[in-house]
Protein backbone atom coordinates (compact mmCIF):
# COMPACT_ATOMS: atom_id res chain seq x y z
CA UNK A 1 0.00 0.00 0.00
CA UNK A 2 1.10 3.55 -0.71
CA UNK A 3 2.68 5.28 2.31
CA UNK A 4 2.02 9.02 2.55
CA UNK A 5 4.48 11.01 4.65
CA UNK A 6 2.51 13.95 5.90
CA UNK A 7 2.52 17.17 7.90
CA UNK A 8 -0.45 19.62 7.72
CA UNK A 9 1.31 22.29 5.67
CA UNK A 10 0.66 23.55 2.10
CA UNK A 11 2.68 21.07 0.05
CA UNK A 12 1.50 17.89 1.82
CA UNK A 13 -2.08 19.22 1.68
CA UNK A 14 -1.89 19.03 -2.11
CA UNK A 15 -1.28 15.30 -1.94
CA UNK A 16 -4.00 14.93 0.69
CA UNK A 17 -6.45 16.54 -1.73
CA UNK A 18 -5.41 14.28 -4.61
CA UNK A 19 -5.91 11.21 -2.42
CA UNK A 20 -9.27 12.52 -1.21
CA UNK A 21 -10.41 13.19 -4.77
CA UNK A 22 -9.40 9.75 -6.07
CA UNK A 23 -10.04 7.51 -3.03
CA UNK A 24 -6.64 5.93 -3.62
CA UNK A 25 -5.81 3.66 -0.64
CA UNK A 26 -2.87 4.81 1.48
CA UNK A 27 -1.23 4.54 4.87
CA UNK A 28 -0.63 7.86 6.62
CA UNK A 29 2.84 8.33 8.09
CA UNK A 30 2.91 11.52 10.21
CA UNK A 31 6.16 13.48 10.17
CA UNK A 32 6.36 16.15 12.88
CA UNK A 33 8.69 18.69 11.29
CA UNK A 34 8.77 20.94 14.38
CA UNK A 35 10.12 17.94 16.30
CA UNK A 36 12.75 17.34 13.62
CA UNK A 37 11.42 13.97 12.45
CA UNK A 38 12.25 14.93 8.85
CA UNK A 39 15.96 14.75 9.74
CA UNK A 40 15.99 11.16 11.01
CA UNK A 41 18.01 8.62 9.00
CA UNK A 42 14.81 6.68 8.35
CA UNK A 43 13.10 9.65 6.72
CA UNK A 44 16.24 10.83 4.92
CA UNK A 45 16.24 7.43 3.22
CA UNK A 46 12.84 8.42 1.82
CA UNK A 47 13.70 12.05 1.02
CA UNK A 48 17.38 13.05 1.21
CA UNK A 49 16.23 16.69 1.19
CA UNK A 50 14.46 16.20 4.52
CA UNK A 51 11.08 17.67 3.56
CA UNK A 52 7.48 16.52 3.27
CA UNK A 53 5.52 15.34 1.41
CA UNK A 54 6.90 12.08 0.16
CA UNK A 55 5.37 8.75 -0.81
CA UNK A 56 6.55 5.17 -0.92
CA UNK A 57 4.44 3.31 -3.46
CA UNK A 58 5.41 -0.31 -2.81
CA UNK A 59 9.08 0.53 -3.20
CA UNK A 60 8.78 3.41 -5.65
CA UNK A 61 9.76 6.49 -3.68
CA UNK A 62 8.73 9.96 -4.86
CA UNK A 63 9.33 13.24 -3.06
CA UNK A 64 8.36 16.87 -3.81
CA UNK A 65 4.68 17.67 -4.15
CA UNK A 66 4.82 18.43 -7.88
CA UNK A 67 6.61 15.19 -8.66
CA UNK A 68 4.13 13.26 -6.54
CA UNK A 69 1.11 14.85 -8.22
CA UNK A 70 2.50 14.03 -11.65
CA UNK A 71 3.39 10.49 -10.61
CA UNK A 72 0.00 9.74 -9.07
CA UNK A 73 -1.91 11.33 -11.93
CA UNK A 74 0.06 9.34 -14.50
CA UNK A 75 -0.32 6.14 -12.47
CA UNK A 76 -4.06 6.41 -11.91
CA UNK A 77 -5.02 8.21 -15.12
CA UNK A 78 -6.93 10.73 -13.00
CA UNK A 79 -6.88 14.53 -12.75
CA UNK A 80 -4.61 14.91 -15.73
CA UNK A 81 -5.19 16.76 -18.99
CA UNK A 82 -5.36 15.97 -22.69
CA UNK A 83 -2.08 15.39 -24.56
CA UNK A 84 -2.54 18.77 -26.23
CA UNK A 85 -2.70 20.45 -22.82
CA UNK A 86 0.31 18.66 -21.33
CA UNK A 87 2.67 21.55 -22.05
CA UNK A 88 0.36 24.02 -20.32
CA UNK A 89 -0.02 21.66 -17.36
CA UNK A 90 3.74 21.35 -16.92
CA UNK A 91 4.19 25.09 -17.29
CA UNK A 92 1.66 26.00 -14.62
CA UNK A 93 2.85 23.28 -12.26
CA UNK A 94 6.38 24.67 -12.52
CA UNK A 95 5.10 28.23 -12.12
CA UNK A 96 3.61 27.17 -8.79
CA UNK A 97 6.56 24.97 -7.78
CA UNK A 98 9.31 27.48 -8.59
CA UNK A 99 7.49 30.78 -8.12
CA UNK A 100 4.20 31.15 -6.32
CA UNK A 101 4.96 28.51 -3.68
CA UNK A 102 8.55 29.41 -2.72
CA UNK A 103 7.92 33.16 -2.68
CA UNK A 104 4.81 32.63 -0.56
CA UNK A 105 6.79 30.51 1.86
CA UNK A 106 9.63 33.01 2.13
CA UNK A 107 7.21 35.89 2.61
CA UNK A 108 5.56 34.03 5.48
CA UNK A 109 8.97 33.28 6.97
CA UNK A 110 10.21 36.87 6.95
CA UNK A 111 6.89 38.30 8.15
CA UNK A 112 6.17 35.74 10.86
CA UNK A 113 9.23 33.67 11.80
CA UNK A 114 12.46 35.57 11.14
CA UNK A 115 14.27 36.56 14.35
CA UNK A 116 15.09 39.97 12.89
CA UNK A 117 12.88 42.58 11.25
CA UNK A 118 14.28 42.81 7.73
CA UNK A 119 12.20 45.33 5.71
CA UNK A 120 14.00 44.62 2.44
CA UNK A 121 13.36 40.86 2.66
CA UNK A 122 9.75 41.37 3.75
CA UNK A 123 9.09 43.75 0.87
CA UNK A 124 10.95 41.65 -1.71
CA UNK A 125 9.09 38.42 -0.98
CA UNK A 126 5.68 40.02 -0.50
CA UNK A 127 5.94 41.95 -3.77
CA UNK A 128 6.99 38.84 -5.67
CA UNK A 129 4.22 36.81 -4.07
CA UNK A 130 1.71 39.45 -5.13
CA UNK A 131 3.16 39.49 -8.64
CA UNK A 132 2.74 35.73 -8.97
CA UNK A 133 -0.83 35.93 -7.74
CA UNK A 134 -1.50 38.68 -10.27
CA UNK A 135 -0.16 36.47 -13.07
CA UNK A 136 -2.51 33.69 -11.96
CA UNK A 137 -5.37 36.16 -11.56
CA UNK A 138 -4.93 37.44 -15.12
CA UNK A 139 -4.71 33.89 -16.46
CA UNK A 140 -7.96 32.87 -14.76
CA UNK A 141 -10.07 35.58 -16.37
CA UNK A 142 -12.76 33.74 -18.30
CA UNK A 143 -11.50 30.37 -17.07
CA UNK A 144 -12.99 27.91 -14.61
CA UNK A 145 -9.77 25.95 -14.19
CA UNK A 146 -6.07 26.66 -14.56
CA UNK A 147 -5.51 24.28 -17.48
CA UNK A 148 -8.12 23.37 -20.06
CA UNK A 149 -11.78 22.81 -19.28
CA UNK A 150 -11.47 20.43 -16.36
CA UNK A 151 -10.20 20.24 -12.81
CA UNK A 152 -6.65 18.92 -12.71
CA UNK A 153 -3.54 18.58 -10.60
CA UNK A 154 -2.68 22.18 -11.58
CA UNK A 155 -5.69 23.34 -9.57
CA UNK A 156 -4.76 21.04 -6.70
CA UNK A 157 -1.21 22.39 -6.65
CA UNK A 158 -2.33 26.03 -6.55
CA UNK A 159 -5.04 25.25 -3.97
CA UNK A 160 -2.42 24.02 -1.51
CA UNK A 161 -1.06 27.55 -1.24
CA UNK A 162 -4.28 29.48 -1.85
CA UNK A 163 -5.80 27.92 1.26
CA UNK A 164 -3.20 29.90 3.22
CA UNK A 165 -3.91 33.09 1.30
CA UNK A 166 -4.80 35.22 4.30
CA UNK A 167 -1.60 34.35 6.15
CA UNK A 168 0.54 34.70 3.03
CA UNK A 169 -0.95 37.93 1.70
CA UNK A 170 -2.31 39.50 4.89
CA UNK A 171 -5.31 41.79 5.06
CA UNK A 172 -7.99 40.75 2.59
CA UNK A 173 -5.97 37.77 1.41
CA UNK A 174 -7.16 36.36 -1.91
CA UNK A 175 -9.94 38.94 -2.21
CA UNK A 176 -7.32 41.31 -3.61
CA UNK A 177 -7.21 38.99 -6.63
CA UNK A 178 -10.87 38.50 -7.58
CA UNK A 179 -10.37 35.88 -10.28
CA UNK A 180 -8.21 33.78 -7.95
CA UNK A 181 -10.77 34.25 -5.16
CA UNK A 182 -13.59 33.09 -7.48
CA UNK A 183 -11.59 30.05 -8.59
CA UNK A 184 -10.60 29.23 -5.01
CA UNK A 185 -14.17 29.33 -3.74
CA UNK A 186 -15.22 26.90 -6.47
CA UNK A 187 -12.39 24.49 -5.68
CA UNK A 188 -12.90 24.83 -1.94
CA UNK A 189 -16.56 23.85 -2.33
CA UNK A 190 -15.59 20.41 -3.61
CA UNK A 191 -16.49 17.66 -1.08
CA UNK A 192 -12.97 16.24 -1.27
CA UNK A 193 -11.54 19.43 0.21
CA UNK A 194 -13.21 18.85 3.57
CA UNK A 195 -12.09 15.22 3.43
CA UNK A 196 -8.50 16.29 2.70
CA UNK A 197 -8.48 18.73 5.59
CA UNK A 198 -9.51 15.94 7.97
CA UNK A 199 -6.47 13.84 7.06
CA UNK A 200 -4.14 13.67 10.02
CA UNK A 201 -6.56 15.45 12.38
CA UNK A 202 -6.22 12.66 14.91
CA UNK A 203 -2.45 13.19 15.02
CA UNK A 204 -0.74 15.66 17.36
CA UNK A 205 1.84 17.93 15.74
CA UNK A 206 4.00 20.34 17.69
CA UNK A 207 3.26 24.04 17.18
CA UNK A 208 6.50 25.81 16.20
CA UNK A 209 7.71 28.71 18.31
CA UNK A 210 10.55 27.67 20.58
CA UNK A 211 14.24 27.40 19.68
CA UNK A 212 14.27 23.59 19.22
CA UNK A 213 11.44 23.83 16.69
CA UNK A 214 13.21 26.62 14.77
CA UNK A 215 16.40 24.54 14.76
CA UNK A 216 14.39 21.63 13.33
CA UNK A 217 12.62 23.75 10.71
CA UNK A 218 15.52 26.01 9.70
CA UNK A 219 18.67 24.00 10.46
CA UNK A 220 20.91 25.95 8.09
CA UNK A 221 20.37 29.06 10.24
CA UNK A 222 22.21 27.33 13.09
CA UNK A 223 25.16 25.75 11.28
CA UNK A 224 27.65 28.17 12.84
CA UNK A 225 25.80 28.68 16.14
Amino acid sequence: MLKFYYHPTPNPLKIALFLAETDLPYELVPVDTAEGQQHTPEFRAINPNGKVPAIDDDGTIVFDSTAILLYLSDKTGKLGVTPEERGALLSWLMFIASGLGPFSGQSVHFHHSAPEDLPYAKNRYMRETERHYQVLNDHLKGREFIVGDSYSIADISAWGWAIRGERVLGGEGLERFPEVARWFKAINARPAVEKAQQIGKSETFKTPGDEPSFRALFPSNYVDA
